[in-house]
């Protein structure tokens, strides 16, 4: 089985262009260990789609599937464009959140990443107030004055596994920096604390823009410890997504 690694601010996974095999997420759990494996955030299986240009299916580091991901789908697109498996610069790509829209353009990839829905504030038993959020996958968006502040590797399993979230949760951590700019940390479910969380950028500038910290219609720039993606929420709050993606390494796995 070839590979190839890719990431997206820091966001990595281990590409896999085919049918996904029934121990994928055995494999994912093997090859993602960072001691022992490839190491990753996860692998990602593209394929072909009845409804879309491709699919793909994503599987977390710690072998969960997740719906959605991001920085993972914006290196689908480049992948695809790259090694010739289309001309298309327009693409959409079938997940299990629905059928998402990318543009490839000279410095990135731009995402629809559909409409957030956002949910009213929620104080867990922990301390902590968080906003709910929803972009496919599900999101716990934590306002506070300085994230570098935050024990997140002490505090994120905590939220991603408390009982207020009986599906585990992603875990975001924000501050406010600038004028439509924000700091985002972010520990992710089935993963751990990570570079960049795609979803988790778009859930944080919703929320940012429903509390009246950042404007609509507008680019955010939301900085995260791998690099920077811009954010667009829209009046419904469709989301834009646009950001790099980046070929790593290339191998076989037996």
């Amino acid at each position: 089985m070839r590979y190839t690694k890719m990431h997206g601010i820091g966001n990595d996974y281990l590409f896999v262009f085919g049918e996904v095999p029934a121990n994928a997420a055995q494999l994912a759990v093997k090859y993602s260990n960072r001691q022992s494996g490839i190491g990753s955030d996860g692998m990602i299986y593209i394929g072909s789609s009845e409804i879309a240009d491709f699919s793909m299916r994503i599987f977390n580091a710690d072998g969960s599937e997740a719906k959605m991901c991001g920085n993972g789908i914006r290196c689908v697109a480049k992948f695809v464009r790259e090694k010739g498996y289309t001309d298309k610069d327009e693409l959409t790509v079938e997940t299990l959140s629905g059928v998402k829209r990318l543009l490839i353009d000279g410095g990135g990839v731009t995402v629809d990443m559909g409409k957030a829905e956002i949910s009213d504030d929620l104080m867990l038993d922990l301390g902590f107030e968080c906003t709910p959020v929803s972009v496919g996958n599900p999101h716990a968006v934590i306002f506070t004055d300085d994230v570098a502040l935050i024990l997140l590797r002490d505090i994120g399993p905590k939220i991603e596994c408390n009982k207020a979230f009986p599906g585990r949760v992603n875990v975001e951590f924000v501050s406010v920096v600038g004028d439509n700019e924000l700091r985002m940390r972010v520990w992710e479910r089935g993963s751990g604390e990570t570079l960049a969380c795609g979803t988790g950028a778009c859930a944080s500038a919703a929320a940012a823009v429903s509390k009246g910290l950042c404007r609509k219609g507008e680019p955010i720039k939301v900085h995260l410890d791998g690099g920077d993606l811009e954010i667009t929420v829209k009046n419904d709050f469709t989301c834009l997504m646009r950001g790099p993606a980046e070929f790593v390494s290339e191998g076989e796995i037996e």
